[in-house]
């Protein structure tokens, strides 16, 4: 596979595939790295379309940098990325996993993409937020007056975020859009992802079995299957369906 490594500004990305007039920019979700994009660009590939990925703000190349993972930090460097983009590429589709499904859409809201594939999006981040409150048992008041908190899992909960997510609630999508959820999923409820996909006309895929995050055998030859399907089938559908995989 032909891929070309280069900088947006200070942005590390990958290029993978042969010269073509279209491309899926790849955004991964926390803990990811624009290499994890190798498996989704050799499908994509195959029928035609170049994969931009890139490091977000504290992962990659850039894991020595610190406080950056912030949705006031990427919003502006993805901007910047999909102007990029549209002064290379003529036909432009959107795979983002996770959390960088919700940057994309706080970033992306106003372009007219060809298309895009969510897997585990994360739809709302204040309710996110309010859910790792309440496992960490931190009230509002609390977080307001500490401004940030530890917790036991691993996140850092802040009040700077939780405004931030307050106040910049997605309610405007209107790229055609496909989605793979999983039963399991501990992030995202099935109410808010069922809301989402019937509000924004989504085709939304439900394998039972799967979790937040796909990485066992079984569960990367439902996503890898998925994702071949998606793009080998052209246009998205502006019509709300939802689809269960039945193994």
């Amino acid at each position: 596979m032909i891929d070309e490594h280069l900088n947006i500004k200070n942005i590390p990305a990958i290029i993978w595939g042969d010269t073509s007039s279209k491309v899926y920019l790849y955004i991964h979700g926390q803990g990811g790295y624009k290499e994890e994009a190798e498996a989704f660009a050799s499908i994509a590939n195959r029928y035609g379309w170049q994969v931009l990925s890139i490091d977000l703000p504290e992962h990659g190349e850039r894991k020595e940098e610190h406080d950056l993972f912030n949705p006031w930090t990427i919003v502006p460097e993805l901007l910047t990325v999909m102007q990029y983009v549209k002064n290379r590429w003529a036909d432009i589709a959107l795979f983002a996993n996770s959390i960088g499904a919700w940057f994309s859409m706080l970033s992306f809201k106003n372009e007219s993409l060809e298309k895009s594939l969510f897997v585990s999006p994360v739809l709302d981040m204040k309710l996110l937020i309010q859910k790792m409150m309440s496992w960490a048992n931190v009230s509002q008041e609390r977080l307001r007056h500490e401004q940030t908190i530890s917790t036991s899992f691993g996140q850092t909960l802040s009040w700077k975020y939780w405004e931030y997510a307050a106040n910049n609630q997605v309610t405007q999508w209107k790229v055609p859009t496909k989605i793979l959820y999983a039963g399991k999923d501990h992030l995202t409820d099935r109410d808010t992802v069922e809301a989402f996909a019937k509000t924004y006309h989504c085709e939304l895929t439900i394998w039972e079995p799967g979790e937040h995050w796909f990485h066992t055998q079984p569960q990367l030859d439902i996503l890898y299957s998925w994702i071949d399907n998606n793009i080998q089938s052209g246009k998205v559908q502006t019509k709300f369906k939802e689809v269960k995989i039945e193994r």
